[in-house]
């Protein structure tokens, strides 16, 4: 039933951006079941048989991207996993990847530095200890030397040497789970095909993580940001064109066990879950907005009180919105600025 709330919680979610939206005669909305989510695109302003031809093709994307990035399944990503499990002292493991794949995680390397490692993508090992690889979290604490074990091994992006197509390893404990950055980029990659199909006009929603393009008829796109523990949105957006907005959460992928909540992002310095954090939102615009929106919630969420808004800055973000272990509300003065409060909320505390 818990799995069942979830669930339920992200089909509101995407009901409450479909209102917001609010799609009329010349809107095109589709749905799908992509990277372990609902996924939704509207396209707006477009004759329907081009709008229905776009919007299939990137959710045909979508899928093809989940098949070939899947980290537990039969898939490209595990195959490469096989092989860098194979590394052992004084000999590397070398695998050859499709070009796509070793730009993936050329770029997700250079991220993962520019968020100081919080946002870490080689702790899939990480992840699958603690039970969050599965769409059913078993309420259980793994073992504590296994976790002792893989932090002292410290899988790390940085462990990869990728050379073209050629990427070789040299630590059996990576494991490497796209799952903080492949949304993002499908974002991006969705973008720049409906642009290419001549669309102006659309918004994509990878599981809350949104992309912006033009206007609905010359309105701003009014996008929801969810509420972290009741149904509905704690504030609204106006989403420019080009912008991306993403958001982590301890609500949605989570366990509960004698009345603590575990979710599924993981502090690789400790190899626990993250607890004094309930959500955390920020804004990217530029060329690879999507990216860079769903990659830097993570290590904001995870780097707590002391550091998000350094990290914030390192990785170029400006807006940011946060919610602590208390329910606090933390948020930039420039994001502020654009949100619509709902009522009956407690104030924000504004930082710069």
């Amino acid at each position: 039933m818990k799995g069942l709330g979830r669930f339920s919680r992200s089909i509101f979610a995407l009901i409450l951006l479909a209102l917001l939206a609010g799609c009329g005669p010349a809107s095109h909305r589709q749905q799908s079941y992509v990277f372990g989510t609902l996924v939704e695109v509207t396209v707006y302003g477009e004759a329907e048989d081009k709008a229905r031809r776009v919007t299939d093709q990137v959710l045909r994307d979508f899928d093809a991207m989940h098949r070939s990035l899947h980290a537990w399944q039969p898939s490209d990503l595990e195959r490469l996993n096989a092989i860098l499990a194979q590394a052992r002292p004084g000999t590397p493991a070398r695998a050859e990847v499709a070009p796509e794949l070793a730009a993936m995680l050329k770029d997700a390397a250079g991220l993962a530095e520019l968020g100081e490692g919080l946002f870490n993508p080689a702790i899939g090992n990480l992840v699958r200890l603690w039970g969050f690889h599965t769409d059913s979290f078993e309420p259980r604490l793994p073992d504590a030397r296994a976790i002792e074990e893989l932090v002292r091994a410290n899988p790390r992006m940085t462990d990869l040497v990728i050379d073209g197509s050629h990427v070789t390893g040299t630590n059996p404990a990576v494991r490497l789970d796209l799952g903080g950055y492949a949304k993002g980029y499908a974002l991006d990659r969705a973008a720049a095909y409906l642009r290419s199909q001549g669309v102006h006009n659309a918004l994509v929603n990878i599981g809350g993580n949104i992309l912006a393009l033009g206007s609905k008829g010359g309105t701003p796109w009014l996008v929801g940001i969810q509420h972290p523990r009741r149904a509905g949105a704690l504030a609204t957006l106006e989403l420019k064109d080009g912008e991306a907005i993403g958001t982590s959460g301890d609500y949605q992928r989570y366990f509960e066990l004698e009345g603590r909540r575990y979710c599924h992002l993981i502090d690789p310095r400790s190899g626990r879950p993250v607890e004094h954090t309930r959500a955390l939102t920020v804004v990217a615009r530029g060329e690879r907005a999507g990216t860079l929106s769903d990659v830097a919630s993570k290590p904001l969420f995870i780097a707590g009180p002391q550091d998000w808004r350094r990290l914030a800055a390192r990785l170029g973000i400006a807006e940011v919105l946060r919610i602590d272990a208390t329910g606090q509300v933390w948020v930039t003065r420039g994001l502020n600025d654009r949100l619509s409060w709902e009522k009956d909320l407690p104030p924000a505390t504004l930082v710069d």
